[in-house]
């Protein structure tokens, strides 16, 4: 027991004598410590003479991408590829280092950093409640260096990036050269839904989000397996970056600069790497096609017993909401249900009008249709018309109208699945024609 009582009193002392040395470990106190931090990002951010590149992915998807000018005085200029408006315009506002647990920036006033913060779904094409789930307060990670800083969201854990910008970069993103339609005028130009990409003599099937900015790219190897690729993506000056590089064969595909439309071949030509160019061309069937897609799609709300909806109807010809849906007095969505009700003894799928009518939303009217049938080839046919539910105000009979013989297409539609609540419907006869289809949240 002695021995016991003199080893416990030895480790005592041991331990004893480490805390004394620990505490001669820093001659500064942690306040001290947080303080030269904060001092040292204040003095990187203000000190780089031309300024940031930023890419941040909200934690609700996507990739978008700004250029940021920081100065001494807590004041920040800045561009964003959001929209043609904030790309070119710079906006002022205010930011703030503060120790939040850890060395943190605070964007403190509304700035476009803000926009996809906005929980109002109509501004930045998000979830009304929650925006894109972005964040405008930021803490800085271990791994931020000299030329780059590294930054997680606060609340909702989106990622950014900072890159110090040359001066050639800071030159174009403050004098209104910042084009971020440049790629989209030129993919705007194929009306096809469907694309094909081709790079070092290998085509892969195209596949572009730009609600939530994502790419997918689909392929058959050779040995006959089907292959994906998925990555989202945010405007530069000359192009689209990949967030993550793809690998075509042995060419790495970063993004697509400075893409060309020739109205004679209808191609996009475009850059993807030193010396590298490729293609993007419109196609009416794609190589890879889930040919299971049309039945889930219609299959999921009727297990749910929900809808499909779409706040523009039907893109056609290169023409967003086509036949005017917006345009009808009160109109706030075209919903699709399956299995929505019986009459005679059949069993009938609804297209059918959302309006707001004072201040409520309810299902005003709608084109009954004769249930589907799917084809093996992966396309769903709408029924027969069998009647209309409700009476059509004036202003929507010809929406109404030709909408409904759009949806009877001889030749049906593809489905393609975006995600689990998006899918995109595109007719098969010339895939010129397609609804983005969202289930409800």
């Amino acid at each position: 027991m002695k021995k016991l009582s003199v080893y416990f009193l030895l480790l005592l002392v041991a331990a004893s004598s480490c805390r004394k040395n620990d505490d001669h470990l820093f001659n500064e106190s942690p306040d001290q410590r947080l303080s030269k931090r904060l001092s040292a990002y204040q003095e990187q951010l203000s000190g780089a003479p031309y300024g940031w590149k930023m890419i941040l992915k909200p934690e609700g998807g996507g990739a978008y991408g700004f250029y940021l000018k920081f100065n001494n005085a807590n004041r920040v200029d800045m561009v964003s590829d959001f929209d043609s408006a904030s790309a070119v315009t710079l906006k002022e506002s205010s930011y703030r280092l503060k120790a939040l647990q850890q060395p943190s920036i605070i964007f403190d006033t509304y700035s476009y950093i803000h926009v996809l913060s906005d929980p109002d779904g109509t501004v930045n094409g998000g979830k009304d409640g929650i925006g894109k789930q972005s964040d405008f307060e930021f803490f800085f990670n271990d791994s931020t260096g000299i030329d780059t800083i590294q930054l997680t969201g606060r609340v909702n854990g989106s990622k950014a990036m900072l890159v110090k910008a040359t001066q050639q970069e800071a030159e174009a993103y403050t004098t209104g050269a910042f084009n971020v339609n440049l790629f989209h005028n030129a993919l705007g130009k194929i009306l096809q839904y469907f694309k094909v990409f081709t790079v070092g003599g290998k085509s892969y099937d195209l596949n572009f989000d730009t609600n939530t900015r994502t790419i997918i790219i689909t392929w058959v190897d050779d040995q006959g397996n089907v292959n994906s690729f998925t990555t989202t993506f945010y405007f530069s000056l000359n192009g689209i970056e990949f967030s993550q590089p793809f690998l075509a064969g042995s060419t790495v595909v970063s993004g697509f600069y400075n893409p060309v439309w020739s109205g004679t071949t209808q191609t996009i030509t475009g850059n993807v790497g030193v010396g590298t160019t490729a293609t993007i061309k419109g196609i009416i069937k794609p190589q890879v096609l889930d040919v299971d897609a049309p039945h889930k799609w219609w299959q999921t709300m009727v297990d749910e017993g929900s809808f499909w909806y779409t706040y523009t109807g039907f893109h056609v010809d290169g023409v967003d909401d086509a036949y005017g849906l917006q345009g009808i007095q009160n109109f706030v969505a075209l919903g699709f249900w399956p299995q929505f009700g019986t009459s005679g003894g059949i069993t009938y799928d609804l297209a059918g009008y959302l309006m707001n009518e004072s201040g409520q939303l309810t299902l005003s009217f709608g084109t009954a249709f004769n249930a589907p049938t799917f084809t093996t080839d992966g396309r769903i046919r709408f029924g027969t018309y069998l009647g209309d539910l409700g009476d059509i105000p004036n202003d929507a009979i010809n929406p109404y109208v030709n909408t409904a013989i759009k949806l009877m297409e001889s030749g049906g539609f593809y489905l393609v699945q975006i995600s689990d609540d998006q899918y995109d419907m595109v007719n098969a006869a010339n895939a010129r024609a397609w609804i983005s289809w969202h289930r409800p949240r």
